[in-house]
């Protein structure tokens, strides 16, 4: 076990480059961006759908209003992501670009949707067809995002521009800027959609489809799934946060199978794509990545082991709503090689008996998508539609999630019982309960600064984050400590850095840090991260999370 671990450590500099990619985190961005649009439009269609569950159909003149809300935001949803996802591309390309130099980002989001629908979008008679501007354009939408603000980078890195005197006005002149490699894009996408349609017989956003169907497929399929699921849990073991790298890569898969799969039942069909966003949040990872809701239960409730114990109370109720990085950090799963297999194999086991039940026993896929931190078993009953399978499948999964993590549970739990009983006190016993910071010393009370204080914490969702955040408030409204803080998932800071005094990066993005330090810098702004030990520890304990924050921006 020690052989692979330190293998699989030793690719951790791959996934962190893997991470890095500039095309993956514009995905990833966009599709964060996007999120309350598809909540908003599945709140209506949860409105319009669940009551003919239980053989009540709305009148038609409602039905018709409910699901208008639907198609015009979820049926947009391919425009909305190519503006994003180009907007988040464009900034990562800016920090490579001279300063005086810089890309408009709001030029290239523009002419993204111009251009997508040059390539995906066909004329009809009296306006143009709709299929490809929502989860059908999705690909198309991605070859755009990906190329535009590649174009404007050729143009601008250069200066090809049409200069005007020094006396017109900046504003005006950007605009003469911009026009030179606006244009160039949207010919390229012209001309390439009339060929590529004369040559093909299709337009492109069909095409695209057709090509990579059998990727959709395969994906779908035992060990595509497998690949999916258990390559998030190996990323995560080593600290690189999994979601981030995997889920980019399938997110068009994932919403183009929620719809299809909505489309199918409201059609009286059964719904079979297996790989959707609910999937993710309610049957691979129960309690988050690795599903470790069972895992955390046992610690907190009949571990004899001190530290398990108390990292287990302490991580139970925020495991419960999908956020496990205490007991990820805490117990540590981390690089744990008496967890290795549990966490990597749980995932899959249940994806696989999901699966069972769908394509074997008439179950119903998932059909609407809810907020990830919803308590799995919810979401799962929720999400299907309240099939009736589904309230047998929760507490399966359970069970099943429990019989898995128990053997290598009682091993680590012993392991740690003798090291107590030895008087070796644990590392992590320590730092989460002293939540010691060797780079943050105690303030004292006159050290408390008079002026107000901003600090922004980072990771992936906003979630993790939202815990050190809340500690630092919460310490600083003790202390009467004039700090405020927040929590954003990586991506959003960009454009609001200079509104805060210090940024701090949860440790499963540490990855990022020097792209994050090079902007801070850039601007003036503290930054750090933390160990996942450390940072578990700072979340338990506001004053310490108060004194860390202080001390790093007094210094």
């Amino acid at each position: 076990m020690e052989k692979l671990i330190q293998m699989v450590e030793k690719m951790k500099p791959l996934f962190e480059k893997v991470s890095n990619n500039i095309y993956l985190r514009a995905i990833r961005d966009g599709f964060v961006s996007c999120i309350p649009v598809i909540l908003f439009s599945s709140l209506f269609i949860l409105v319009a759908c669940v009551p003919e569950i239980f053989d009540y159909k709305w009148p038609e003149k409602i039905s018709t209003v409910l699901w208008q809300a639907y198609n015009y935001s979820m049926g947009m949803l391919g425009i909305l992501m190519v503006a994003t996802i180009a907007k988040s591309l464009t900034d990562s390309l800016n920090t490579k670009m001279p300063k005086l130099r810089q890309i408009n980002d709001v030029s290239v989001m523009i002419v993204s949707i111009i251009c997508l629908l040059l390539l995906a979008v066909a004329p009809v008679d009296g306006g143009i067809s709709t299929e490809f501007m929502g989860t059908k354009g999705l690909l198309s939408a991605f070859v755009v995002a990906f190329t535009v603000p590649n174009i404007y980078k050729f143009f601008v890195k250069r200066n090809i521009t049409i200069k005007l005197p020094d006396e017109v006005p900046h504003y005006i002149a950007q605009t003469f800027a911009d026009l030179i490699p606006l244009s160039v894009a949207v010919m390229v996408y012209w001309v390439f959609g009339i060929v590529f349609k004369e040559a093909t017989g299709m337009m492109f956003g069909a095409w695209i489809l057709e090509v990579f169907k059998p990727l959709f497929v395969a994906a779908d399929g035992y060990i595509g799934l497998a690949v999916i699921y258990g390559a998030m849990a190996m990323f995560w073991f080593v600290g690189i946060h999994g979601p981030s790298i995997v889920e980019p890569a399938v997110t068009a898969i994932y919403i183009a199978n929620i719809e299809a799969n909505l489309q199918i039942v409201s059609a009286g069909g059964h719904a079979t794509n297996i790989l959707t966003h609910p999937t993710s949040y309610f049957v691979a990872t129960l309690g988050g990545t690795g599903a470790t809701l069972m895992f955390c239960a046992m610690c907190a409730f009949i571990a004899k082991s001190k530290q398990l114990r108390a990292v287990g109370r302490a991580s139970i109720v925020p495991v419960t709503f999908a956020v496990n990085e205490p007991i990820i950090f805490g117990a540590p799963i981390v690089l744990n090689p008496v967890l290795f297999f549990p966490f990597v194999l749980t995932p899959i086991l249940n994806v696989w008996v999901f699966k069972f039940f769908v394509d074997n026993l008439g179950m119903n896929a998932f059909t609407y998508i809810l907020p990830w931190t919803t308590p799995a078993p919810i979401g799962l009953i929720v999400g299907t539609g309240f099939a009736q399978l589904a309230f047998i499948l929760a507490p399966l999964l359970l069970v099943m999630d429990a019989v898995m993590y128990y053997p290598f549970f009682r091993v680590y739990d012993a392991q740690l019982v003798e090291r107590e009983k030895a008087g070796v006190t644990d590392e992590v016993e320590e730092e989460m309960e002293s939540a010691s910071v060797t780079a943050a010393p105690a303030v004292t009370a006159e050290e408390v600064p008079e002026d107000e204080k901003r600090v922004l914490v980072l990771c992936a969702s906003g979630a993790t984050s939202s815990m050190l955040a809340k500690a630092i408030t919460k310490g600083a409204e003790h202390r009467h400590a004039p700090v405020e803080s927040i929590a954003m998932a990586y991506g959003q800071h960009k454009d609001i850095i200079t509104d805060f005094d210090l940024v701090v990066l949860a440790p499963q993005m540490a990855s990022m840090y020097d792209e994050l330090k090079s902007d801070c810098d850039a601007k003036g702004v503290k930054s750090v991260t933390t160990s996942g030990r450390e940072y578990v520890g700072l979340t338990r304990d506001p004053d310490k999370a108060l004194d860390f924050a202080l001390a790093l921006m007094a210094h």
